[in-house]
């Protein structure tokens, strides 16, 4: 048995020593590839990073493109004697840049490469590329970086950079690799994975002194990169930059958009930078400059800003009032200017005058009617169910949550409900006279520009609209993403937006926004709205859409701290009105006022 025993083992001991002899003359004998690599020293790996998706307006012009740019970067294990004077000289860095720099690299890893200096140009590469035989475990890495055709639409795009620590940990794909470049906001963050594009890599050899001799096996493990799919985006390039002109040296915000499908043609936010400035070299140094700025040009205001709506939101008090048989289009109510004051314009109006001339105590008794309806006998139980009811009407406006445009940060702005007012009043009994200022826009009401555009696309729609959105075409695809080509209905039918379109047109021809709103060939649909601002002056807000019958565009503007909205917004919106659809403005005048920007003098 024992004997047995040994010869097994003994057999065992001699198949083992067979495989590895015959493993080890398969290495070293048949298989060309590491006799090959033996003879050159090593493999490099490659990374073949693809194309970026570039992106174009909606008319087919470029907006944002790819620019060359290389990385140096540094095999710690392969550093050998070298001139490091002549090094430093080349890449213009110190003696004791270049040994942080080498021992940054070696904490990465001493064998795997990691980028020693990034994002040099042509021009960086064609003055040191012929030396680079001389430095050892240094080697070049082609890039690209983004650029732009016009330095506007900034908060809009986004901006790409090096990709952080904490993003890669939240990589649950583990697509991403330390020194990759992502998308940090805007368009290039949301349309992340369509634009990035997939890696490929090449195997090249090299021999001993750093000099490639060729593709590792004829290229045979090699992958091709995938370019990143490019974008058609829904901006009007020309009305963008007409925008940006307009706010220049102001605060606050222009939104743009296509009625019928819900397309934004204009995102202007005031003030804003140039794009290019958070690409290349200088990125870190711009960005923290950019974001020290006290303007905040980085605060996108279309998504992220939120005022009062002011009187604008006089008109969802009408619609809803209609809705619930509280008001007809011929109900007259006086204006007594309690418990609210007015302007003046008459003892009394109907819905469409109190609309046009915006009468604060009509709509004051509108949400009244709607709010106490005498379902309870108890006045704050009954506030508390007509309040529910007004909250769910309004909400199917788009207001109160993010619309789901296709960029990231969108706010919410604020609806109150019962439960925010619990809230507030820390349970104590509220009723209507505690929460009247919301009638007319003031109070806790909070909208986001980019939700009064698409009211104002609600209105020239009469009752739905399409989420809002910046990309129209994936690729070929033609189309946008799927819920963008949802229609989206309000609880308010669809008659009685005929009263606000004639009320809101009325408001254009013979009410508060006729003297800088007016336009002489297109009939105009607005709103204004001054919203309360203290200490400071109010913020000017006008809302609009044209032509009335079959409308091209609506528009938001609000300019800050800029007074009546019947001056700067109500001037700017019908410029941006007159561009797109008239190509240029027929009046001269008002747009050398906006330009000036004297509005509250």
């Amino acid at each position: 048995m024992d004997n047995t025993r040994k010869h097994i083992i003994q057999l065992l001991i001699i198949v083992v020593a067979a495989t590895f002899l015959i493993k080890l003359f398969a290495i070293q004998v048949l298989d060309s590839k590491y006799a090959q690599a033996a003879n050159s020293n090593i493999i490099h790996k490659v990374i073949d990073y693809p194309y970026r998706g570039i992106i174009y307006d909606r008319n087919g012009e470029l907006i944002v493109y790819n620019t060359p740019q290389y990385n140096l970067t540094v095999i710690p294990s392969e550093v050998k004697a070298m001139d490091t004077t002549h090094f430093c000289e080349l890449f213009n860095i110190t003696k004791q840049e270049f040994e942080e720099k080498l021992k940054v690299a070696k904490r990465f890893s001493y064998v795997q490469p990691s980028i020693f200096i990034k994002q040099l140009s042509n021009t960086d590469l064609a003055r040191v590329q012929d030396y680079l035989v001389n430095f050892s475990g240094f080697d070049i890495q082609a890039r690209t970086t983004r650029a732009y055709t016009r330095p506007i639409l900034s908060n809009a795009l986004g901006y790409v950079s090096e990709i952080s620590k904490r993003q890669l940990e939240q990589d649950t794909l583990d697509y991403y690799q330390q020194g990759d470049y992502i998308g940090q906001s805007g368009i290039e963050a949301y349309y992340e994975k369509y634009l990035r594009g997939k890696r490929g890599v090449k195997y090249k050899i090299k021999n001993v002194k750093g000099v490639e001799k060729g593709d590792f096996e004829d290229g045979k493990y090699d992958t091709l990169s995938i370019p990143g799919q490019n974008l058609t985006s829904t901006i009007d390039l020309d009305l963008q930059s007409y925008g940006e002109m307009l706010m220049e040296g102001k605060s606050g915000s222009i939104v743009a958009l296509e009625p019928t499908t819900g397309e934004i043609l204009s995102l202007v936010s005031g003030p804003s930078y140039d794009p290019s400035l958070l690409t290349g070299k200088n990125y870190s140094e711009n960005f923290a400059l950019i974001s020290a700025d006290t303007a905040k040009p980085l605060f996108n205001r279309p998504l992220m800003a939120q005022y009062r709506p002011g009187s604008i939101f006089k008109i969802i008090q009408a619609m809803i009032g209609l809705e619930e048989g509280v008001i007809s289009k011929n109900t007259y109510i006086p204006c007594i200017m309690f418990p609210m004051k007015c302007h003046y314009h008459g003892p009394g109006e109907t819905l469409i005058g109190a609309i046009t001339n915006s009468c604060n105590p009509y709509f004051y008794n509108v949400m009244k009617r709607v709010v106490n309806r005498g379902v309870s006998g108890d006045s704050y139980e009954d506030t508390r169910i007509g309040l529910k009811v007004w909250n769910e009407h309004v909400k199917t406006f788009g207001l109160g949550e993010p619309l789901g445009i296709d960029l990231p940060n969108e706010k919410n702005g604020l609806v109150p409900n019962v439960s925010y007012y619990d809230r507030a009043y820390d349970n104590r009994p509220w009723k209507y006279s505690n929460i009247y200022s919301i009638a007319i826009g003031e109070g806790e009401n909070l909208v986001v520009p980019i939700q009064m555009a698409n009211f104002a696309a609600i209105v020239a729609n009469r009752g739905y609209y399409y989420i809002p959105h910046l990309v129209k075409s994936i690729g070929d695809s033609g189309e946008p993403l799927p819920k963008y080509q949802e229609k989206h209905y309000t609880s308010v039918s669809p008659e009685y937006f005929d009263i606000a379109v004639e009320a809101m047109a009325e408001v254009v021809n013979s009410g508060t926004g006729q003297y800088r709103a007016k336009l002489k060939d297109i009939e105009v649909c607005g709103k204004t709205g001054t919203v309360q601002n203290d200490p400071m002056p109010d913020h000017s807000v006008f809302i609009a859409f044209a032509p009335k019958d079959n409308p091209k565009i609506a528009v938001s503007v609000y300019v800050e701290d800029a007074g009546q909205g019947a001056r700067a917004a109500a001037s700017i919106a019908s410029l941006m009105i007159e561009k797109y659809l008239i190509g240029q403005t027929q009046r001269p005048y008002i747009e050398e006022y906006v330009k000036k920007g004297e509005f509250l003098y």
